[in-house]
Parts: C-alpha cells; sequence; structure tokens
C-alpha cells in the first residue's frame, strides 16, 4: 500500500490511451509515399513510446536506435506529421479500466495531470477526443517546458503548478522513461503492465507498484471519495 499522494501525474499513450493503430497507419501510409514497403501494426507497436521523431526514424532504419540519412528524415518527417494531424485518434482507444480509475481518482479529489511526450498539438485533440482531458488540471505535452521525460522537468512543472512537494506526487506511466522520470523527481511511480515498453518487462525498471488496470490504482493507494 503507498501512501495518498497529492497529485497523480500520468502518462498518455500506452497508459491511457492505445494509440498504436493510428500510429501505425500513418508509417505505413508514410512509408507507402516514400515508395517503400509498410511494416503493419505489428511491428510499429514494438517501436512506439519515444515520440514520433523516434518512430519516424525506426520506421525509416528498421531498427530502434539507429539514424536514418538527414535526407530521409526531412522528408518523412512532414509526411508523417501531416498524416498524424488527421488522424490522430480516429483509431485509438482508452484502455480497460483507465474511465472508471480516472472517475475515482477525481472522485477521492486528488489532482490530476496528464504528462506525455507527444507535442500538444496531437495530445490535446486525442484526449478531448477520447472524452477525458476535462478529468486533468494540467496538461504537460512534449513541447510544454525544454526537455522531454525521462527528464524530471516535466513533472516538476505539473508540481510546481500544482503546489506540490515531489515527495507527495505520484507519476503512473508504462515505460522506463516514465520510471526513471519519476525517480529523477522524487516522486513515488506506479507502472502498469501494459502498454509501450519494446517487449521489456516493466518490472525490471523497479517501480514502487504495478498494476493491470487504471481501475486497481484507488484500491492500491487506499483512496475513498
Amino acid at each position: 500500500m503507498l501512501s495518498k499522494p497529492e497529485m497523480i501525474l500520468i502518462d498518455l499513450d500506452g497508459t491511457l490511451v492505445d494509440s498504436v493503430p493510428d500510429l501505425a497507419y500513418c508509417v505505413d501510409e508514410m512509408m507507402r509515399r516514400l515508395g517503400r514497403a509498410p511494416h503493419g501494426e505489428a511491428v510499429v507497436r514494438g517501436w512506439v513510446g519515444n515520440g514520433v521523431e523516434r518512430l519516424v526514424k525506426r520506421a525509416l532504419t528498421g531498427e530502434l536506435e539507429a539514424e536514418p540519412t538527414e535526407a530521409d528524415f526531412a522528408r518523412a518527417m512532414p509526411i508523417f506529421t501531416e498524416l498524424y494531424a488527421v488522424n490522430t485518434s480516429q483509431r485509438s482507444r482508452l484502455f480497460p479500466g483507465v474511465r472508471e480509475g480516472l472517475e475515482a481518482l477525481q472522485a477521492a479529489g486528488v489532482k490530476l495531470g496528464c504528462v506525455t511526450n507527444k507535442a500538444a498539438r496531437f495530445t490535446e485533440p486525442l484526449l478531448r477526443d477520447k472524452g477525458i482531458r476535462d478529468f486533468f488540471g494540467i496538461v504537460v505535452s512534449g513541447d510544454t517546458t525544454p526537455q522531454k521525460k525521462p527528464h524530471p522537468a516535466p513533472l516538476l512543472h505539473a508540481a510546481d503548478f500544482f503546489k506540490v512537494e515531489p515527495a507527495h506526487a505520484l507519476m503512473v506511466g508504462d515505460s522506463m522513461h516514465d520510471v526513471h522520470a519519476a525517480r529523477a523527481a522524487g516522486f513515488a511511480v506506479v507502472a502498469v503492465s501494459y502498454g509501450y515498453n519494446h517487449g521489456i518487462d516493466i518490472r525490471e525498471a523497479n517501480p514502487d507498484a504495478v498494476i493491470d488496470s487504471l481501475a486497481e490504482l484507488p484500491g492500491l493507494l487506499n483512496l475513498q471519495a
């Protein structure tokens, strides 16, 4: 049992929303426009989790950390951005238990924020289209602060907004970056067992707890409305 936090920050892609179907569609359509073979959703699912720029690089190289040529990337990135701007949420869906969990956390009076590496121009429409934007008092996107997760800056920005000390804050996410950002910020951290972590069991990052659904979080924290 973890102590009740004053503030809970929740990651977006892989934690709240399964955004892979839209991302995979945009990746494959980008590849077709470049005259290359599409990868398919199963492959793209293993690449998601570190922002769209890295996703495009992975699509171009077929590897997690390789770098494409500057010319290839300069050609591909605008195509992907154009596609994703109109395909941000059409195929994406909330993970099971997300709405129930958010409703229970809100009823318990906990300050809620969403912290993601996704750019604001994609984050805000996705949250609105999935009907969960109003749960969050602040949304920190990938371009809100100079640094992205795993840097602690986005988390500390939210803590400053809510006037909450890091020792009384909790981060919830699906990836190593979420755990590392939380540790660097001095937050407690709970990980979800699903999501996008490139095939690595999130337990290897040693979060404080692991849950299978966001609906389990209020019980874990002993929160009551």
